[in-house]
């Protein structure tokens, strides 16, 4: 009976808004929106901001399981836009968990508004690259198949050792979200060997079956 009535508090401090939108001890202002009345809170534990609190038009929302990296040039994105064609703006917050040389990792969180913040389930680049891409590696190319479009990449000019190269193509250890013409957008790049990238994924997102899905898929290359 404890667990579940302390179930029951977190679940309220997480997900119901406290309308006095006051800050707490504690937490930075980590991110805002002046136009749109969006402040971001987070408390510095080490190298990451953890215990997030939203501050959305007055109301407070806290995220105590949110991580983004301490340093300022990865501080959230705040994007108070129409993505979804409703007529309505969405919340979008996009968060940098870590990043390094030929390494990234955002996670992208949307909000609709109805009596307050609602999560809307964003579609994993990854598992969508799984399901509609297929990739081929050899020592003289690269082939990527999206669909019935078929990229080729000629990767001799690139000199690499055949023990350096990788079985396949791989992909997730950058994935950079942002948010444009009122749509979000995800690339993911390619990866040949530990520090060779080939080209992106890009993939644009719809709202559709009250989710955010793929829209469309392309690869772009890179110049070698």
């Amino acid at each position: 009976m404890k667990a579940y009535i302390l179930l029951i508090i977190v679940i309220i401090f997480v997900i119901a808004p406290n309308k006095a939108g006051s800050t707490i001890p504690g937490h930075t202002a980590i991110a805002k929106s002046d136009k749109d009345n969006i402040t971001v809170y987070a408390k510095k534990m080490g190298s990451l901001y953890r215990d997030f609190k939203i501050d959305f038009k007055g109301e407070t929302y806290f995220r105590p399981f949110w991580m983004n990296d301490t340093s300022p040039t990865y501080a959230p994105k705040i994007f108070y836009e129409d993505i979804n064609k409703d007529k309505k703006k969405e919340l979008i917050i996009i968060l940098t968990q870590s990043y390094g040389t030929g390494a990234l990792d955002e996670e992208v969180y949307i909000y609709s508004y109805t009596n307050g913040l609602i999560d809307v389930l964003v579609d994993n680049p990854i598992a969508i690259i799984y399901k509609n891409v297929k990739t081929k590696l050899s020592t003289e190319k690269a082939e990527i198949s999206v669909g019935d479009k078929v990229s080729i990449v000629d990767i001799t000019p690139l000199k690499i050792r055949p023990t350096n190269l990788f079985a396949d193509i791989g992909f997730g250890s950058i994935i950079d979200y942002e948010v444009k013409d009122n749509q979000l957008i995800a690339k993911i790049p390619g990866k040949i060997f530990p520090a060779g990238f080939i080209g992106e994924i890009v993939i644009v997102y719809e709202y559709r079956d009250k989710m955010y899905q793929a829209k469309s898929i392309e690869f772009q290359p890179v110049d070698l």
